[in-house]
């Protein structure tokens, strides 16, 4: 009896070609890791995988904007501190110019240095964010120094102008989640974000101050340097003070933000790993039952079809 080669034939091919898929497919999950790479591999899996990386991705958007105004603070605070620094000087000025022993000289001297720190403190509040080139302290009017400085011929400080806002820009960290750091230069609204300079709440008003003192030292009036001038000077210190604290708050709440953002980053990549990553030991294991069943069938056909020849010899 002659045997029928072709339908054994056409089986054999696709036993070569479902074994041959099979070892690619094992292979490459081997090579990424993956055991889920298409919708056709496994239904469910791949659904859960894609809205885990969905998750992921806007999880890694809040980290960014994280350390986006984690920076942005930290470089507010740095201005503080200055800020702090030449308040606390104008104050010790007021103290030491409004003792009756002091000399218009030595007026005039002191008049020359709060000059002196009202540049240093225009100078300092038209910071701009080392990462975006925005000014920091306009609002969101930070395309443009905030404040603008106003001389005379004498290189008296006239006028100290706000260019800025009382907006602060608000940051999602986490779902529902906002953050602001930064500070409006002045808020005489009464609401909102307190003014880093001028706020009608606290009494601050950091720069007309100082160039009232700046005046007074001028014209020898000590009695307005030891009374209106220290008392408006303890206001802007006051003012300060609270913006170190909010700064502070704000830099904690990131910090928190921070750590829940990367703990959620961390528990997505896990179950995106449990539900369409590859166990390597397994897939190796099928990788090599795969290949030998496949030297198998080949040796087997070889064998097979040397016998199915011989059926065709007369």
């Amino acid at each position: 009896m002659r045997v029928g080669t072709t339908s054994y034939t056409n089986t054999m091919l696709d036993e070569f070609s479902l074994l041959k898929q099979q070892q690619l497919n094992l292979q490459n999950q081997v090579a990424t890791g993956l055991r889920v790479q298409a919708p056709s591999d496994d239904p469910g899996a791949m659904e859960t995988t894609l809205d885990d990386l969905s998750s992921q991705a806007t999880q890694q958007q809040y980290s960014s904007n994280i350390s986006t105004v984690q920076a942005q603070a930290n470089s507010i605070y740095s201005v503080l501190q200055s800020l702090q620094t030449i308040s606390t000087r104008a104050g010790e000025i007021a103290t030491s110019a409004g003792s009756s022993t002091s000399s218009q000289a030595d007026l005039n001297n002191y008049a020359s240095e709060v000059t002196s720190l009202i540049q240093e403190a225009a100078q300092v509040v038209n910071t701009q964010d080392p990462a975006t080139g925005q000014y920091l302290f306009g609002g969101t009017n930070s395309g443009q120094p905030p404040f603008t400085v106003a001389t005379d011929g004498s290189g008296n400080v006239t006028g100290v102008t706000y260019n800025g806002n009382t907006s602060v820009n608000q940051t999602a960290v986490a779902p529902g989640v906002t953050v602001a750091a930064d500070v409006p230069g002045a808020n005489t609204t009464g609401s909102g974000a307190h003014g880093l300079i001028t706020d009608s709440r606290t009494g601050a008003d950091l720069f007309n101050h100082l160039i009232a003192l700046q005046n007074d030292l001028k014209s020898g009036n000590t009695s307005a340097i030891s009374g209106a001038d220290g008392k408006n000077l303890q206001k802007d210190q006051d003012n300060l003070t609270y913006q170190v604290a909010y700064n502070g708050n704000v830099q904690t709440r990131l910090n928190t933000a921070s750590t829940q953002a990367t703990s959620q980053s961390n528990s997505l990549t896990s179950q995106i790993s449990n539900a369409s990553g590859a166990d390597l030991v397994q897939t190796m294991t099928e990788l090599t039952k795969t290949q030998t069943a496949y030297q198998a069938a080949l040796q087997s056909s070889a064998s097979i079809m040397q016998l199915s020849i011989l059926n065709f010899l007369p």
